[in-house]
C-alpha cells in the first residue's frame, strides 16, 4: 500500500504522514528530503520552483515509490500540487496509490508557516503554491482544522473501510 499525503506547505503533510505511517506500521518518507540542494536553496531565497526544477525530483520519487511498493508499502508526504506531478509520481507504481489531499484556509496556513522554525520553505511562497494547486477529483480531501490525531484517525478509518468486503473502492 502506497499512501501519498499531499497539499501545500503548512498543511501538516509531514506530521500527518509520519503519525499515520507509525499507526499503519509502514515506513514514512518526506518528499522534501529528496529535493536537490539547488531546489532547497532556491526556495530558501524566496523563489518558487518551476516545473523544470521539479521534474528530476518527481522522477526520482516515482522510482522510490515503485521500490517501496515492492517492499510492502510506505507513506510519502509530498506536495503533489498539479495533476501532471501526480501522474509522474504514480508512473512506476503497479497498484493504486491512495491520495490524501490536506486542505486548509490561507489564514491557517500562514499562521502555521510563520510559527515554524528551521524549515527551508519561506512563507511568502505560499501564494505561489496555492495558485499552482490543482485539487484532484479522486482520493480524499481532508480539512486540516482538526488535530493531527483526529485527522490520522479519520484516514485510518477510511483505510479500514476500503479493506471491508463488498465495499466500492473509490480511492
Amino acid at each position: 500500500m502506497i499512501l501519498i499525503i499531499c497539499g501545500v506547505s503548512g498543511t501538516g503533510k509531514s506530521t500527518i504522514g509520519s503519525q499515520l505511517a507509525k499507526k499503519l506500521e509502514l515506513p514514512f518518507y518526506d518528499g522534501d528530503d529528496f529535493h536537490s540542494e539547488s531546489n532547497m536553496q532556491k526556495m530558501q531565497n524566496g523563489s518558487p520552483l518551476n516545473d523544470l526544477d521539479r521534474q528530476p525530483w518527481l522522477e526520482s520519487l516515482a522510482k522510490h515509490i515503485a521500490s517501496w511498493e515492492i517492499d510492502g508499502g510506505a507513506v510519502l508526504a509530498c506536495s503533489a500540487l498539479k495533476e501532471t506531478y501526480r501522474t509522474i509520481l504514480a508512473s512506476q507504481a503497479n497498484s493504486n496509490i491512495t491520495w490524501v489531499m490536506l486542505d486548509g484556509t490561507r489564514d491557517l496556513l500562514i499562521k502555521r508557516l510563520d510559527s515554524r522554525s528551521g524549515h527551508f520553505f519561506d512563507s511568502t511562497l505560499l501564494d505561489s503554491q496555492l495558485n499552482t494547486l490543482e485539487l484532484p477529483d479522486y482520493g480524499w480531501l481532508v480539512d486540516i482544522k482538526d488535530t493531527p490525531a483526529t485527522i490520522v484517525d479519520t484516514i485510518s478509518i477510511r483505510l479500514q473501510e476500503l479493506k471491508l468486503p463488498n465495499k466500492t473502492r473509490n480511492n
